[in-house]
């Protein structure tokens, strides 16, 4: 797959919610918007055509929730007919510039991090990352995508200098 071309960056809006504050310490808000903002500067997977119905829309707007168990399931359960809680939602409604809210449920990411002996702020990093990339159009229903997808989210991480999460064999987030 080619890489799409480098569009001008929309300003972004993001909204933090805390439904479950577990982990808001370690959240720092500046943080979450450096990890959103890397993974906006992937790009999204296809160009897509600007909003449609009068001006078009300039700025990304996306909300991070931060959720429990239980209203995790419910999403989850809800809109994918899935009857648990999962780690990383992403209700897509725009590709570019972005429109999306992103769901994330604490407890599940705290059980996974420690499953798979990785500290938690990585972990949510790569939850974050992952979750704008599926905001952005990218998916992983193949086994091309999720090798593409990847590879995405692994240079977004190296960033912030935290390794690349599947090196242990771990599987691509539900997103």
């Amino acid at each position: 797959m080619t890489r799409p071309p480098r569009l001008a960056s929309p300003a972004l809006r993001l909204s933090v919610q805390f439904a479950d504050a577990t982990h808001r310490d370690q959240l720092p808000r500046a943080l979450l918007l450096r990890w959103v903002r890397a993974a906006l500067r992937i790009g999204p997977q296809t160009c897509a055509p600007q909003a449609s119905g009068g001006e078009a829309r300039q700025t990304h707007q996306i909300t991070l929730r931060f959720v429990a168990t239980d209203e995790g399931q419910a999403l989850n359960r809800d809109y994918r007919g899935k009857d648990y809680a999962t780690n990383v939602l992403t209700f897509d409604y725009e590709h570019w510039p972005v429109l999306a809210d992103i769901v994330l449920c604490s407890p599940v990411v705290a059980r996974e991090a420690q499953a798979q002996h990785k500290p938690l702020v990585a972990h949510y990093a790569h939850l974050v990352i992952h979750g704008v990339l599926h905001a952005q159009g990218w998916d992983h229903l193949t086994e091309h995508e999720a090798q593409e997808m990847e590879r995405r989210e692994v240079a977004a991480l190296q960033r912030f200098a935290i390794a690349d999460p599947y090196a242990d064999g771990s599987a691509m987030p539900a997103g």
